[in-house]
């Protein structure tokens, strides 16, 4: 066998069309050979082996055949097309036919015996479907004079509702992610001593469940970040005094937090965290037991925790950060200390790049809370500020603009946390 007919492409989009006399669709194709019928289609899935299709030995013309790439893997186990003794586009039955496109479709007639077998067309459909976007968002929990159990909902506008009781323990210096594509999840924080590891999930409503206790160390002062393409999250660091953490938690897509994993940077509280790039997440900032820190540490897809990177803008604590852009996130507020309040951010480029400090956007605060809304926005909300505790707002915009501040959202708190929820 010599050559090879390949990337007959009339077009990059456009439509495959049936038979006049109508066309049976038949059940998806996984075998690794398939012998097919004139005037038929195939679902042809070659995700765990490549295929040779043969075709029918005897056709007439006009007799059709469609075979369309199942699952969007013919560019790594491609279609071989075996013309079972007739010509293939004016070429013997010699002649190897390879279709190797991702997302291709191919819809074949038989012309006769001088040409054989002719693309009417060969597609590749490159409209890869796109993920849904997370469009609101909730706050929940936090410290007044006391933890307390209230929760805020955030719509596809970025406007706070009223107050809504949460159930069962109220929290705070706990942490809050995304899960499971369009729901949430809250989990460990304290009401007082000692420290708490439960865990409350939120539907795809933005209503709080019940506890779930027994989730990994009790520790309040940690963060979370969702990660990967099948609705994970992970949660880490933390505190319970005196000892401080670098454990991680991982959340699977149905929200059971797994048990505590090691070894995850260094060992601190009251950090930040976002999403950046496709999947991808970031921890930075906190304070160990020396003191701020700096550092930041990357979450891949598969939600490991890489090792410490150093030199990312004002050493701070209180802090947290947001997703924007669709592929970008910020980090945003906090201080030196409790009792020093900032407004500084720092921007996170799809590469997880932390830039160096930059606008400095509205009340200056500490313990905010941030949560994604309308698909490529962000919104700080709550905290502690220099005359005691806020309800103040400011929306982050899908260029990573803080705008300016927005009063009257609900119960003025700090020590909260938010998530994003919902895609619609």
């Amino acid at each position: 066998m010599s050559g090879a007919v390949k990337s007959n492409v009339f077009g990059s989009s456009g439509s495959v069309a049936a038979a006049a006399g109508g066309l049976k669709w038949e059940a998806v194709v996984t075998a690794s050979t398939v012998t097919v019928e004139s005037n038929r289609g195939y679902f042809v899935n070659t995700t765990s082996n490549a295929c040779t299709v043969t075709l029918p030995a005897s056709p007439s013309v006009g007799d059709q055949v469609i075979l369309l790439d199942y699952a969007r893997t013919w560019d790594t186990n491609a279609v071989t097309i075996d013309s079972n003794g007739n010509d293939f586009q004016n070429q013997d039955d010699d002649y190897i036919v390879d279709y190797d496109t991702e997302g291709q479709g191919i819809n074949i007639v038989f012309s006769g015996s001088t040409n054989g077998w002719i693309p009417n067309s060969d597609i590749a459909n490159a409209l890869t479907p796109v993920a849904p976007t997370i469009q609101r968002g909730i706050f929940a929990f936090g410290l007044t004079s006391a933890a307390v159990g209230v929760s805020n909902l955030v719509n596809t506008s970025g406007v706070i509702a009223a107050d809504v009781s949460a159930v069962d323990t109220n929290g705070r210096s706990l942490a809050g992610s995304n899960y499971g594509g369009d729901k949430a999840i809250f989990a460990f924080g304290r009401t007082g001593t000692p420290a708490l590891n439960v865990s409350r999930l939120v539907n795809n409503s933005g209503v709080i469940g019940n506890d779930v206790t027994g989730v990994g160390t009790i520790r309040y002062g940690c963060q979370a970040v969702s990660y990967g393409s099948s609705g994970q999250a992970v949660f880490a660091y933390g505190n319970a005094d005196p000892n401080f953490y670098s454990m991680s938690n991982k959340v699977s897509s149905s929200g059971v937090v797994a048990s505590d994993t090691t070894g995850v940077g260094t060992a601190r509280q009251e950090l930040g965290a976002t999403e950046f790039g496709d999947g991808l997440g970031i921890f930075a900032y906190g304070v160990t037991a020396e003191g701020n820190v700096s550092l930041s540490n990357k979450v891949n897809t598969s939600g490991v925790i890489a090792s410490d990177v150093t030199g990312v803008g004002t050493a701070r604590q209180g802090l947290d950060g947001v997703s924007y852009g669709g592929d970008k996130g910020i980090f945003a507020y906090a201080g030196s200390s409790a009792t020093d309040f900032g407004t500084v951010t720092n921007r996170v480029s799809n590469t997880g790049v932390i830039a160096s400090d930059g606008q400095t956007a509205g009340t200056t605060r500490y313990a905010n809370m941030a949560a994604p809304f309308g698909g490529d926005q962000g919104i700080f909300a709550y905290g502690n500020g220099s005359g005691g505790r806020i309800s103040l707002s400011n929306k982050v915009s899908n260029a990573g603009i803080v705008a300016s501040d927005v009063s009257g959202v609900g119960t003025a708190r700090m020590q909260g946390a938010g998530a994003g929820y919902g895609y619609s």
